[in-house]
């Protein structure tokens, strides 16, 4: 059985036309910080830190973990802060689990970060906690955090709150970065618009949305009834097919999303709503690509 990692691979190697499989070659400026013969300073930890980096000498003498910074390396941290509640167990709008999407979309831009030579971190959590790992940079590593989130998002889960993953990442990771959050198509709230400026100000943000199926589809769905993952409540079969309904779920589902775009336009953050794996990986490149663009005017 292929590994998490050969199935993110699979699909970003065929679907990327690109002569250079450094996607994210140019894409943000170094921050001159990194791994390099020229020592700079001791810092104190803070996470996205590589622990290779620790000073265990001046650790031992100050009683903190210190770590050696040095000059005029372009490495940097990717940390990905992953919504791993119970909607995401739910179904995209592809018809297959949300969470094999959200998988997929952390597992391509992950590893595009290690061939480019930076480090990766996870953040994931849900009503029931927050957790986090440490920042890597091998394809184990990697591996290991695709089967973190798989395991974490279920039916069983705790109901989303991405708001209170959002703070967490406020309140804990100083050290700049470029944020990619990944997350359902829940709405926006007022603080959920107050974190993100917050973050906006601190790391280059990266939104990522994961899209629903729709709740009722214009004909019986092949899976069988619909039901939903936060209630258990079946939508009514002879629903299928009501043009009327399908319509007006779509124009609130319409509406929620210019709110949440204009709240993201609003901070300048870069954003991309995924419908499904056939086309995730290419939606993503392009998204970089925009961003790119606007980097370099």
């Amino acid at each position: 059985m292929p590994t998490l990692i050969e199935q993110v691979k699979s699909r970003l190697f065929i679907a990327s036309s690109r002569p250079s499989q450094d996607a994210l070659e140019g894409a943000y400026p170094s921050i001159l910080r990194g791994r390099s013969l020229d020592f700079e300073d001791l810092h104190r930890y803070e996470f996205g830190d590589d622990i290779r980096d620790i000073d265990w000498r001046a650790t031992a003498r100050l009683g903190t973990p210190l770590v050696k910074r040095s000059r005029a390396e372009r490495a940097q941290t990717v940390l990905f802060a992953v919504d791993t509640g119970r909607s995401m167990a739910a179904l995209a709008a592809d018809e297959a689990p949300k969470r094999d999407l959200a998988i997929l979309a952390t597992g391509a831009l992950a590893y595009l970060s290690i061939r480019h030579g930076d480090r990766f971190a996870l953040v994931h959590g849900n009503a029931a906690g927050v957790q986090r790992t440490p920042a890597r940079r091998t394809e184990g590593a990697l591996e290991t955090a695709l089967r973190a989130l798989r395991s974490a998002i279920s039916a069983a889960s705790a109901p989303s709150d991405r708001d209170r993953m959002l703070d967490f990442v406020v309140r804990t990771v100083r050290r700049r970065c470029i944020l990619m959050v990944v997350t359902d198509r829940a709405p926006v709230t007022a603080e959920t618009a107050r974190l993100v400026r917050r973050l906006r100000a601190q790391h280059d943000l990266l939104w990522v949305t994961i899209s629903d199926a729709d709740p009722v589809p214009g004909a019986r769905p092949a899976r069988g009834f619909r039901a939903d993952v936060d209630t258990g409540w079946r939508i009514p079969d002879f629903l299928a097919g009501d043009d009327d309904v399908v319509a007006e779920i779509r124009a609130a589902d319409r509406a929620e999303d210019e709110i949440r775009d204009a709240m993201l336009d609003g901070s300048r953050v870069t954003h991309v709503a995924l419908s499904g794996q056939a086309t995730a990986v290419p939606t993503l490149l392009a998204a970089l690509d925009r961003r790119s663009r606007v980097r370099d005017r």
